[in-house]
C-alpha cells in the first residue's frame, strides 16, 4: 500500500473524515464511503511525483544554525568572510553534494 493512499483519499473525497484499515473510508456519520479508485490512484501518482521532486531538499543537511552562526563569527573575526571562509565552504559542500535539479 502506498504511503500516500490515505492522503489521496482525503484529497479526492471531501466527505471522508477517517480511514480505517479494516473498514475503509468513513464519513462524519461513521458510514462507509465508496471510493473512486481511479481518482485515488491518480492522486497517489501526483503525490508521489511531488514527493520525488523534492528529494534534494530532504538530502540537504546543512549544519545547525548555531554552527552556522559560529562559522560566520569566526569568518568575520578572522577577516575571511569570502569564499575561503568556513561558513561559505560548509554551505557550498552541501549544495555541491546535493544540487537542486533543473526545472
Amino acid at each position: 500500500m502506498s504511503m500516500f493512499r490515505h492522503q489521496a483519499i482525503y484529497n479526492t473525497h471531501s466527505n471522508v473524515v477517517g480511514v480505517n484499515e479494516h473498514r475503509g473510508a468513513i464519513d462524519k456519520d461513521d458510514n462507509i464511503v465508496t471510493l473512486d479508485e481511479i481518482k485515488v490512484t491518480e492522486e497517489i501518482k501526483r503525490l508521489e511525483a511531488e514527493y520525488d521532486s523534492k528529494q534534494y531538499q530532504r538530502d540537504r543537511q546543512y549544519p545547525n544554525l548555531g554552527e552556522q552562526f559560529d562559522l560566520l563569527f569566526k569568518d568575520i573575526n578572522e577577516g575571511t568572510l569570502d569564499k575561503t571562509g568556513g561558513f561559505y565552504t560548509a554551505i557550498k559542500a552541501v549544495k555541491d553534494a546535493h544540487p537542486k535539479p533543473s526545472e
